[in-house]
């Protein structure tokens, strides 16, 4: 069956013929494109029949941020996998003076984990100024 078909009563299986002119045709491509997987003729059937239509737009202004936020992401997670670990050692010795060591590298890994954090609500605050003020 061909993308857009369907079968039975809703089949598309009367064409409609009409013309624009090219600078509305040039207005229905462009939309069309900036549409994923969109084609012009399934864009002027979704508006014949009152369908929404999603436009997708991407902001070249946020790639740096977005490799930002994802960067810090994984570098969090590491932190918190090396904090679990620490956590399992000092669980497992009976020694205080192991505890103790254990500890101490645990939250150095906190202090680190808390600058990145404090990273991570500067760059979401620009974000949200960004988005809220649009």
């Amino acid at each position: 069956m061909r993308r857009g078909q369907t079968k039975g009563e809703q089949g598309l299986s009367k064409p409609v013929m009409t013309r624009i002119s090219q600078a509305k045709y040039g207005e229905l491509e462009k939309l069309a494109t900036q549409s994923k997987g969109e084609t012009v003729s399934s864009l002027v059937r979704k508006i014949l029949h009152d369908k929404p239509i999603k436009v997708f737009r991407h902001d070249e202004s946020l790639d740096m941020v977005m490799e930002e936020l994802a960067a810090n992401r994984a570098e969090i997670r590491a932190i918190g996998v090396n904090i679990n670990q620490m956590a399992k050692l000092f669980n497992t010795h009976p020694e205080l003076k192991v505890k103790m060591f254990y500890a101490k590298m645990g939250y150095e890994k906190y202090l680190r984990l808390e600058a990145n954090i404090e990273r991570l609500l500067a760059t979401v605050e620009q974000l949200a100024q960004k988005w809220l003020s649009e």
